[in-house]
């Protein structure tokens, strides 16, 4: 699998509140303005952004997306990699993402 630049953090899941109960993960404001900075150009429809993600032995091809009432990107978690890697809302997790 070919990927970019490696940014490894940790951040706690959070969950939509609206329709579809999605979980994401913030990434950090300075993560996501040195991101932003790099990659912007490469940013299609609604600020998505492709990227490589990896939580614990699971690794998944994905895409961020700039929220612009935050400031940060979120990486959106699927139901099958929280439950493959007992991920809950609220508790800090380590992630991998490449961009």
């Amino acid at each position: 699998m070919i990927k970019g630049v490696k940014y490894a953090l940790e951040a706690a899941p959070w969950q939509y509140s609206g329709p579809g109960a999605w979980v994401f993960v913030s990434l950090p404001v300075e993560l996501s303005e040195e991101i932003r900075r790099l990659f912007k150009t490469e940013e299609e429809g609604w600020g998505r952004l492709k990227a490589t993600a990896a939580v614990g032995k699971s690794e998944w091809k994905t895409a961020i997306w700039f929220d612009t009432k935050s400031s940060t990107y979120i990486l959106p978690l699927k139901a099958a990699i929280r439950s493959k890697e007992n991920i809950i809302t609220g508790k800090p997790i380590a992630l991998t993402i490449w961009i």
